[in-house]
């Protein structure tokens, strides 16, 4: 896979990857993985910001889809630039 990048982006990685002592595409692969939400065992996506907003108490008693409520609010936040 071929990845353009920006020149100043482009630096900046090959700099932390020599910090670091890996290589840029190494680097550059954590850095998307960690990025990527990743696969439940029910085969469905999860997005780290969806998973971790709405897992307190919502004070709703009533049955609603907590995967749907989590992909609204974080939509939200993103719309919000969170």
């Amino acid at each position: 896979m071929t990845v353009n990048l920006p020149d100043d982006v482009a630096a900046r990685l090959a700099a932390e990857a020599a910090r670091r002592g890996v290589s840029v595409d190494d680097l550059a692969a954590e850095l998307l993985a960690g990025r990527l939400p990743e696969q439940a065992e029910d085969g469905i996506e999860e997005d780290a910001l969806e998973a971790f907003i709405g897992c307190g108490a919502s004070g709703r008693t009533e049955p609603f889809d907590l995967r749907q409520a989590r992909r609204d609010l974080a939509e939200q936040k993103r719309a919000e630039g969170f």
